[in-house]
């Protein structure tokens, strides 16, 4: 008896539960329906059939909600038996955020919250749709925003990468991108020579109201999945990056007179006989920057930062701006770079290459022995480049010379022997594959620079700059683009070096236009949200670190604290990435709120317009101010901002995915070797471990690990045992070995040895 009421209050209870469920939904539905006929008067047989209600029990259920409904003023009775929704302002625009279970979410400026899109009512709209939505009235106790979808406004993309499966008079593409919930449906006339298996990218061109799929036509076949070249184009096509210039862009680049005139010398001020050098990685294939270096009668030194003139060559309406405003910005692969400008220009006529004359936009600078900065120019020069310097070079001569102090010429001293010797650079650091001597001008000015550098970084650092000097994952490449190796790049002084003169010429420059209050294009970081910054907290104590939140003073000087403790400690990747993502995110605007990280008041990007479109515009802006110029328009410039950024972060997004890819590459020959990591992440499907050794992060799913029923834990960022308490959490040290590779999907799986300290005592 105590058992048979048992299941009876059980069955009341889920009958009870199922009853509600088809309320809601019936609920939904009424709404649904008359918000796509709103002006067409429905009675309940037609809401009926078009929600597939097709029993009793729904229809009377159907019947009774209307009543209610119409009771609260929710809907109106316009006819006998005739409903329709009564007009509301319960319509919102927002961008679609689709998850991984394919529901969504309508992220709206208008709202606190985003609304909850359950699949079957997306309406059509696909991730990153801008769309009009209808939030229902909320439900008693409901905590979240639930609503439906009524109109797609603007796609946010039309082109995919998927996969053709082939049928005998059409085929389907099926999108990677999981966030993508439908296959494609392709007519056989517009198959583009596609075989079944392809890896292709697809436009959608049509989806009618009937239709479950939409149509499209496959506008260029990428290759065999698996293949590296296929897998780089992918990359790129995913996010709407060209890999190619459209042949009469690179036809209009080939016929530019790339030649030094002496007609155009003569407009510039002439800096060839000034001792100039470039500093870049030892792979570098194009300079766009060089410094000079002169010492001048009063003692202090002119500072040269010159930039290759861009915009001398590709000037505005032509076929060749149009291009490089399109791209916005260079995509630096692992294995490539897919450049703004043609070759051409890239890596010839705007490339600052050794004892060549070349075009240039510079900010030289009057600065004394303290690095204060006491004269300023802008404007058009020609330079020569008199050497090339690799970050390496520079940086043997920043740690074996110094400058003798106290002498008017000083003596250039080895810091070992203590002797004048010849400045020499050893055959294993030389570009040149050859021990050789570098000139004593030259050197001077290295130690020189170097020294100027730490004092105005230093300066930097004490106005609350935040140092992010996170390190940086390379790959060994063979001559099939397989990765060999890893390898870390860190900032030297060297680097810091260029850095701190390129950071000089940008806060200068935007400097001096915006005290002008002129239209300009700024390069902005706002500052980071509280919210990110108490989230970071409560991640970076599990390894007993803390920022101080008193002020931004503290903030400031405590995360740098932060940042310089997790040096070469097994957390410091994580950390380093964590404290990146507290931040707001860097973007160009023509509105100035200053650069947070950098701690400027003014701020903006000048010195790198082979690879960046806002340096042009900012070239093209001051010459304009220079020469006496209106202010330029501002809604012009702030969408030409707006457009910069946007394509900023697809490159960004393709080069994260690349780094991905070679990992997995990198990691399918290791598939037999354990690895310790740290886990770097824990969500409700599994963790994500990166191994110490060569930064690669892979996921251990919860359902591999078999030693217990594991439930996410979210207050402790851990997984936490049922019935053993084992907890693997945040920032613990474990032991894994390669389980999967998936290169297609970019997918890397480790199955979990246990944690290192369990496995090592």
């Amino acid at each position: 008896m105590y058992f048979t009421a048992i299941i009876n209050l059980y069955m009341t209870k889920r009958k009870k539960r199922a009853e509600k469920q088809r309320k809601i939904e019936i609920t939904k539905g009424i709404f649904s329906v008359l918000e796509k006929n709103k002006n067409q008067p429905l009675n309940y047989k037609q809401i009926a059939s078009k929600l597939g209600i097709k029993d009793t029990s729904g229809r009377n259920l159907l019947i009774k909600r209307l009543g209610q409904l119409k009771a609260k003023n929710k809907i109106e009775e316009v006819e006998r038996g005739k409903y329709k929704v009564i007009p509301s302002q319960n319509y919102y625009t927002g961008i679609v955020d689709i998850t991984g279970r394919g529901n969504a979410y309508v992220i709206c400026d208008d709202l606190e919250k985003d609304v909850f899109i359950p699949s079957s009512l997306l309406s059509k709209a696909l991730h990153g749709d801008e769309v009009e939505v209808y939030v229902f009235p909320r439900r008693r106790g409901s905590k979240r925003l639930e609503g439906e979808i009524t109109k797609v406004i603007n796609r946010k993309r039309t082109t995919f990468v998927g996969i053709v499966q082939m049928q005998k008079n059409f085929a389907f593409v099926v999108p990677g991108d999981f966030r993508m919930y439908t296959d494609i449906f392709v007519a056989k006339n517009k198959i583009n020579e596609a075989e079944d298996g392809d890896k292709v990218l697809v436009e959608i061109t049509d989806w009618p109201d009937k239709a479950e799929s939409p149509y499209g036509k496959i506008i260029k076949v990428l290759g065999k999945p698996g293949e590296h070249q296929t897998e780089m184009h992918a990359i790129l096509a995913e996010y709407g990056l060209p890999y190619e210039f459209p042949g009469d862009v690179e036809h209009f680049a080939n016929k530019l007179d790339t030649s030094i005139q002496e007609s155009e010398i003569k407009k510039r001020r002439d800096m060839r006989g000034v001792t100039t050098f470039t500093i870049d990685p030892k792979d570098a294939k194009d300079f766009d920057d060089a410094l000079s270096f002169q010492v001048l009668d009063n003692g202090n030194y002119e500072i040269g930062i010159h930039i290759a003139d861009v915009s001398h060559y590709v000037q505005p309406g032509s076929i060749l701006d149009d291009e490089a405003y399109n791209r916005a910005t260079s995509v630096y692969l692992v294995d490539r770079v897919v450049p703004m400008l043609p070759e051409v220009l890239s890596n010839n006529a705007c490339s600052l290459r050794p004892n060549e004359e070349k075009y240039t936009f510079s900010a030289v600078f009057e600065i004394d022995q303290n690095a204060g900065i006491k004269n300023q120019w802008f404007g058009r020069t020609v330079t020569y480049s008199d050497q090339r310097f690799a970050y390496e070079e520079a940086q043997h001569i920043i740690e074996n010379y110094e400058l003798e102090d106290g002498v008017d010429n000083p003596k250039i001293l080895h810091k070992e022997t203590g002797k004048a010797d010849a400045v020499a650079i050893p055959q294993e650091l030389s570009l040149s594959e050859k021990e050789y001597e570098v000139s004593d001008t030259i050197a001077e000015a290295i130690l020189v620079l170097d020294k100027l550098a730490k004092v105005m970084r230093h300066r930097r650092m004490d106005a609350g700059a935040i140092s992010f000097d996170k390190v940086e994952v390379k790959f060994r490449l063979n001559e099939e683009n397989d990765p060999m190796g890893v390898y870390f790049k860190e900032a030297k002084d060297a680097n810091k070096l260029i850095e701190e003169f390129m950071l000089l010429a940008n806060r200068r420059v935007a400097e001096f236009i915006g005290k002008q209050k002129k239209t300009f294009v700024y390069r902005v970081h706002d500052e980071p949200d509280d919210e990110k910054l108490i989230q970071l907290n409560g991640v970076i104590s599990r390894f007993g670190y803390s920022v101080n939140l008193k002020s931004r003073k503290t903030i400031t000087s405590s995360l740098n604290q932060l940042l310089d403790e997790v040096q070469g400690k097994k957390e410091q990747n994580l950390v380093d990435t964590l404290a990146i993502r507290s931040m707001s995110k860097a973007e160009y605007t023509t509105e100035n709120i200053g650069h947070y990280g950098l701690a400027f008041d003014y701020y903006t990007h000048f010195t790198s317009p082979i690879r960046r479109y806002p340096d042009v515009m900012v070239h093209r802006l001051l010459q304009h101010y220079l020469d006496g110029g209106e202010s330029a328009k501002e809604e012009e410039y702030q969408e030409k901002c707006r457009h910069s950024s946007q394509m900023e972060g697809l490159a960004a997004s393709a080069e994260r995915d690349s780094v991905k890819y070679m990992q997995i590459k990198f990691m399918e020959d290791h598939k037999d070797q354990d690895f310790i990591g740290v886990i770097s992440g824990v969500t409700e499907w599994g963790i994500y471990v990166e191994i110490i050794e060569n930064k690669c992060e892979g996921m251990v799913r919860i359902r591999d690990i078999k030693d217990d029923y594991y439930v996410f834990d979210e207050q402790q960022y851990a997984l936490v045992g049922e019935v053993t308490k084992n907890m693997y959490q945040l920032g613990d040290e474990v032991m894994v070995t390669v389980k999967n590779t998936d290169l297609i999907k970019r997918h890397l799986d480790f199955e979990l040895l246990g944690k290192k300290e369990d496995l090592l005592s």
